[in-house]
């Protein structure tokens, strides 16, 4: 196995362990029988477990804007159909029928942000990327009538991710897709609809004031 596959290898497997069971759940023990990987090769490659954890992040991160991308930017569709399926195909993927259900961003979010400066940075990155490409989207159903000339794209795409993230959170909880079916009824059949009317009970801010 050459240098550089053996971190890719060390990550895809460690990604997967941390995924499932979390940072400090996830000994460095665990992440080396899992690879067959011996000890010398992983300091080779990363600092400590923090630093690898971080790419682990990276990884995720990555494979989550190339899913996004594939779905959101499919300009053949109507940006509020696109977002709906994206966001049916996060319900499948972490959902509880999910390989792995639960968000990684969140689980690390909730357990290490505070006590880790490097992790604390990269997942908030992750998330603001996130919210960026949710933005876009919203911005473009504006532009097509779908929704008031007046919305905040990226206001109602913060209010949107920060929703997802608590159902899933609730969803893991409860060990079960209805908080999740839940967020997609509500969010597709009221709030992401030109008649809704109750902007001011999700924050004034997702409506810009007329002048």
């Amino acid at each position: 196995m050459t240098a550089k596959s053996t971190r890719e290898h060390l990550i895809d497997v460690g990604l997967g362990l941390m995924h499932q069971n979390g940072y400090k759940a996830t000994g460095l023990t665990d992440i080396l029988e899992a690879a067959d990987v011996p000890k010398g090769s992983f300091y080779h490659h990363f600092v400590n477990k923090e630093d690898f954890a971080a790419a682990a992040l990276e990884r995720y991160g990555m494979r989550e804007r190339e899913h996004a991308a594939s779905v959101l930017t499919d300009t053949s569709t109507p940006p509020l159909k696109r977002l709906r399926r994206y966001f049916s195909d996060l319900v499948k993927l972490y959902g509880q029928k999910g390989a792995i259900p639960g968000c990684m961003l969140g689980r690390f979010g909730l357990e290490i942000a505070a006590e880790s400066p490097q992790l604390r940075n990269r997942i908030s990155a992750s998330f603001g990327h996130w919210q960026q490409t949710i933005a876009a989207v919203v911005a473009q159903a504006v532009v097509q009538k779908e929704l008031p000339a007046s919305t905040d794209a990226e206001s109602l795409a913060g209010f949107l991710l920060n929703s997802w993230e608590g159902a899933l959170l609730r969803s893991q909880v409860d060990k079960s897709n209805v908080p999740l079916e839940l967020f997609v009824s509500t969010v597709f059949n009221g709030i992401l609809t030109r008649e809704f009317k109750g902007n001011a009970a999700i924050g004034k801010t997702i409506s810009k004031p007329s002048n």
